[in-house]
């Protein structure tokens, strides 16, 4: 590990990982940039790890009987109560109606320059930045804010439950919706200001978590998953164009497809499941994709979702331009 790559833009927050379960410890680093080994970095974050355990027969279980209740627990003694145990984790109430946000999200607005890592150089600065953007944080990514800049856009982050005025009174040419955890449906105040940015015509573009309340705004309804989709190299179908791109995912609810209202098109669909990967709103400038096109290493294939993002700002742009000359030449 090594504090470069942390992804959290929240640096107080607590780790979202409440454990880590291995099959086996992992070794001391090899990679040149690594700081400190993972038994470290979770011990110093409070998180339990656990190896030797058996996580094959621990993904069937999983796949069979989809996600189950767990606790994880530790004493020196070795003097566990199991049955106090089981109670508890019987007892949890599960993630549905469980909003999470507010444990991730940011406390107060600040400006991001930083731009993608490049070898020899690490991250850079922005310079001359183009387009305006407001990023809405429910626990956003920072790759995700180093690939706005990458596309020339000045990024200003605004806590999760900055109200659809504060935000629009910043003059951003687009909103951007981030990931985040937990259920989305309690997220009425991201719900809210989101249904009020949409009638503005402002752009936006929402990933994970956003991508889920940008169809809740619309009028959609989510569901939970029985198992999720977590990790690399999940193929996804893109509807308009037919090819199947690699993704990176990392949810446990979706936006159910039964649900969508007119103006909502499917853009995306998964190929393990079929359930819905990416939503367009037909009557005005707004489109989210559930996976994580700011995977890094990777992988990338959805990767010009952000150039997508630019050009809807550029067309807004030059439209309003256009209105304006308009009511000018006609004045």
């Amino acid at each position: 590990t090594n504090d470069d790559d942390i992804e959290t833009v929240n640096l107080a927050a607590t780790p979202a990982a409440r454990g880590v379960i291995l099959r086996a410890s992992v070794t001391e680093p090899s990679n040149y940039r690594a700081t400190r080994g993972l038994d470290a970095w979770l011990k110093r974050r409070g998180v339990v790890g656990l190896s030797g355990i058996d996580t094959r027969a621990l993904t069937r279980l999983i796949r069979e009987k989809g996600t189950p209740n767990a606790v994880i627990a530790h004493d020196p003694s070795g003097a566990f109560d199991l049955e106090a145990l089981k109670r508890e984790a019987h007892e949890w109430p599960g993630l549905v109606g469980m909003d999470l946000v507010p444990m991730v999200t940011s406390t107060q607005r600040f400006a991001w320059d930083e731009t993608p890592w490049q070898w020899g150089r690490g991250y850079g600065r922005q310079e001359e930045p183009e387009f305006n953007v407001v990023a809405v944080d429910y626990g956003i990514k920072r790759n995700i804010l180093r690939l706005l800049v990458e596309q020339d856009c000045r990024v200003v982050v605004v806590p999760a439950q900055t109200s659809a005025e504060d935000a629009l009174a910043l003059g951003p040419d687009g909103v951007f919706l981030s990931n985040g955890p937990g259920d989305p449906e309690p997220c009425t105040y991201a719900i809210e200001a989101i249904r009020k940015i949409l009638a503005a015509g402002i752009p936006v573009f929402g990933i994970c978590l956003g991508h889920q309340l940008l169809g809740l705004a619309s009028g959609a309804r989510t569901r939970k998953m029985k198992f999720g989709h977590h990790g690399a190299n999940h193929p996804v179908l893109d509807v308009d164009s037919g090819r199947v791109l690699i993704t990176s995912q990392n949810h446990g609810f979706a936006i159910d497809e039964t649900t969508l209202p007119p103006n909502l098109r499917v853009t995306h669909v998964s190929l393990f499941d079929k359930s819905l990967q990416g939503v367009e709103r037909t009557d005005c400038p707004a489109f989210s994709f559930q996976g994580h096109p700011e995977a890094g290493p990777g992988p990338r294939d959805v990767a010009p979702l952000f150039a997508r993002f630019n050009q809807l700002m550029r067309d807004r742009i030059r439209l309003d331009a256009g209105v304006v000359r308009t009511a000018a030449a006609r004045t």
